[in-house]
């Protein structure tokens, strides 16, 4: 059962939401790659580290970043750049593949069908190297309660981007890959119930009702046809 709602519906998590990042850029070496965390309740943080892991791909070339960290519940910002390297590169290439973005816990039901990994799968190896990236996502609060009570608390979002190369009266700004979130405040809820003995028995009754009626009229057609081909024989032999 689906229903939807004004509400924040995990308040015990202290206004915080788990994020899951996983995003490989193959042209940008593992030392000058870091994840910023901006909000509008001032947070500003440059090379977060706590949970995440940095594998480097095509010999070192490449870099393929995974984390998990947490968000306040307040319009900001995370993105991917070089502004936590010690020296910042000349030309960094911002191409990248994102293998997952999600949030809170991990849903896997299978009624259940949403955008709960929207950016899965995003590539954007033939873009400008130069380029920064910006997604724009809306996160809707989504919780899931099994036949047991216990709920699971979850965030679907949608999400839109743009590509641009930025400049200043100083020159080009160094690229990034921005994800630039805001919540909903519509909550979705799905309740998974089982259906009560009376709808079973109206089935079934309702079946063999129908599987009854049936048999008549096939019955009746029969006879009917029957009687009629008999009629037909009676008249050849007068």
């Amino acid at each position: 059962v689906n229903e939807l709602y004004v509400d924040d519906p995990d308040k015990d998590s202290g206004g915080k939401i788990e994020v899951n990042l996983n995003i490989s850029l193959p042209n940008l070496h593992c030392e000058l790659v870091g994840l910023d965390i901006q909000d509008e309740m001032g947070r500003h943080e440059v090379g977060h580290i706590d949970n995440s892991m940095k594998i480097p791909l095509n010999n070192g070339d490449g870099c393929r970043f995974e984390g998990h960290f947490s968000i306040n519940k307040v319009p900001g910002n995370f993105h991917v750049s070089t502004h936590s390297a010690t020296a910042q590169p000349q030309n960094p290439d911002m191409t990248h593949v994102i293998h997952k973005l999600s949030f809170g816990d991990k849903l896997q039901v299978h009624n259940v069908h949403g955008a709960f990994n929207a950016l899965e799968g995003a590539d954007k190896l033939s873009s400008n190297p130069l380029a920064s990236h910006d997604y724009i996502l809306k996160i809707v609060p989504t919780v899931y309660e099994d036949m047991s009570g216990k709920q699971r608390y979850s965030y679907q979002y949608t999400v839109a981007n743009k590509e641009y190369v930025a400049y200043s009266h100083t020159g080009r700004i160094i690229p990034a890959i921005w994800f630039r979130y805001d919540l909903s405040p519509i909550t979705v809820k799905y309740t998974e119930k089982r259906q009560p003995l009376y709808r079973f028995i109206t089935s079934i009754c309702a079946i063999i009702g129908g599987t009854f009626t049936v048999a008549g009229i096939l019955d009746s057609c029969i006879f009917t046809a029957s009687e009629a081909w008999k009629k037909i024989q009676l008249g050849k032999m007068q």
